[in-house]
């Protein structure tokens, strides 16, 4: 039987981020992908022009087309922006006893722009955190998140402890932001695990934290642990960003069609 992951995020017109970075990448990593639109957005390598919600009702009604045929193995929880799309997700997860859910709390893309809404940074966290099997913040994320800055190893630990305890789910702090390394840190039922990669010197990171998430919610879907899924995906990323793919002219896709 083949295993299926569902996508709930906004839509990346130039295809290195969003709806369109998660359907390429659960596919290459051996699930089925659908996906359900929180928001279309024109944006490009340079930056984010416009941002157009879905209602509330048609999201929801995208939620249930899905759960109501297709049942997905894994969710992977993307960007959205406003607080009334939050609960519409938060209430159909419950509701069909979703399982496998990884939340990328996506707040400002690659190029800096604000994607979620400040009322809705406490609804995302009261609502869907407690919902995850894990939470996949990058650094300037979490410290939106505690409330204070993160700038060695041990305040990423401290940090992915905190928001771990917090709202009783694993935590993968990444540290893609980094200047010395791209070292990741898994905080989940009391331990840590770090994940140690090298700086990849290629400046075409756009999509990056999108495809991380969902090859994490891939492979959950298909069966491996936590631990595991996440190193498979961090080796995923890592490759992709290796195969210096140069497209657009600002901050370009990965490759994400990696053999």
């Amino acid at each position: 039987m083949r295993k299926t992951a569902l996508t709930i995020a906004g839509s990346d017109c130039s295809g290195g981020a969003g709806i369109q970075a998660d359907i390429k990448t659960m596919t290459v990593n051996g699930v089925y992908a659908m996906s359900a639109v929180t928001a279309l957005t024109a944006q490009n390598t340079l930056g984010v022009e416009a941002v157009f919600e879905s209602t509330p009702e048609f999201l929801q009604q995208q939620l249930d087309s899905v759960f109501q045929d297709i049942f997905p193995d894994a969710v992977k929880v993307g960007m959205v922006s406003s607080s009334a799309l939050i609960e519409v997700i938060a209430d159909r997860l419950v509701l069909y006893g979703a399982k496998h859910i990884v939340v990328d709390p996506v707040m400002i893309s690659t190029s800096g722009d604000r994607l979620l809404k400040e009322e809705a940074i406490q609804t995302l966290q009261d609502r869907l955190f407690p919902l995850a099997q894990i939470v996949t913040p990058n650094i300037p994320e979490a410290e939106l998140l505690i409330g204070h800055a993160i700038t060695t190893p041990e305040e990423m630990e401290h940090a992915a402890d905190e928001i771990g305890e917090r709202y009783l789910c694993a935590v993968l702090l990444k540290g893609g932001h980094r200047d010395s390394d791209a070292d990741d840190l898994l905080y989940a039922g009391g331990q840590i695990i770090w994940y140690h990669a090298e700086k990849i010197d290629n400046p075409n990171t756009h999509g990056t934290g999108c495809t991380l998430s969902s090859a994490i919610a891939a492979n959950l879907a298909k069966g491996c642990d936590l631990e595991e899924s996440v190193g498979l995906a961090k080796d995923y990323v890592t490759a992709a960003l290796r195969a210096g793919l140069d497209l657009g002219s600002g901050s370009g896709p990965i490759e994400h069609i990696t053999f």
